[in-house]
């Protein structure tokens, strides 16, 4: 889930700016912008129970109504934090094989699992989603926009090279695609993958996805 943070290069687009209802209030993208990256820093530093508003707030170096003329509460900020995340997912595989897509699937996946903020801040999120179900569904739903979307991509490319079988079970491929890594990344947390590790769990995943 806040494993998707990607780059998007592309050619830059003139886009016409709306002038604002009168009497409305303009909200500066770049102090948005600001408080998204200050709510990371603080989930990473004190957690969700701890955070809070003036917290954020402080962290963007912006004053409290900044953060309340777009969010009602925490609640909201990280609801809408961990959707905008899964929005940008991950980048889609396409190197012609199960094994080549797998593999570079792992690489992109582990970096940003691994990655001390998101290493701090997904199980935390995690924990909140046990006691709010509005955590939960946002978590959920993250996963399902993010990396279970990719997977599938995966899946059904596989089968369309006639790779695996048309008939597979889906949700337990992406159990056995998914379930790996995030255990060792973010459940046993151990150190730093031993060399070859991805290689070896991409060629062990597609030969279990072919005997399915």
């Amino acid at each position: 889930m806040l494993v998707g943070m990607t780059t998007n290069a592309g050619t830059s687009q003139v886009k016409r700016r709306r002038r604002a209802p009168a009497g409305a209030a303009v909200l500066r993208e770049d102090v948005t912008e600001a408080i998204r990256a200050a709510v990371f820093e603080e989930l990473a530093a004190v957690g969700y129970a701890r955070m809070s508003i003036e917290g954020i707030a402080r962290r963007a170096g912006v004053g409290k109504t900044a953060v309340y003329r777009r969010w009602r509460s925490k609640l909201h900020l990280v609801l809408d934090l961990v959707s905008a995340v899964a929005v940008q997912g991950l980048p889609a595989p396409d190197t012609g094989s199960l094994e080549g897509d797998l593999r570079l699937l792992y690489e992109v996946t582990s970096r940003a699992l691994r990655h001390p903020v998101a290493g701090q801040i997904i199980p935390d999120l995690q924990a909140e989603a046990a006691r709010n179900p509005d955590i939960a569904e946002a978590m959920q739903k993250a996963l399902r926009e993010g990396q279970q979307s990719v997977a599938s991509g995966v899946v059904a490319a596989a089968a369309a090279r006639g790779e695996i079988s048309d008939g597979i079970d889906v949700d337990l491929a992406l159990d056995l695609i998914s379930g790996p890594l995030y255990w060792r990344a973010v459940v046993v947390r151990g150190p730093k993958l031993p060399k070859g590790y991805l290689a070896g769990l991409a060629r062990a995943t597609a030969g279990a996805l072919k005997a399915l």
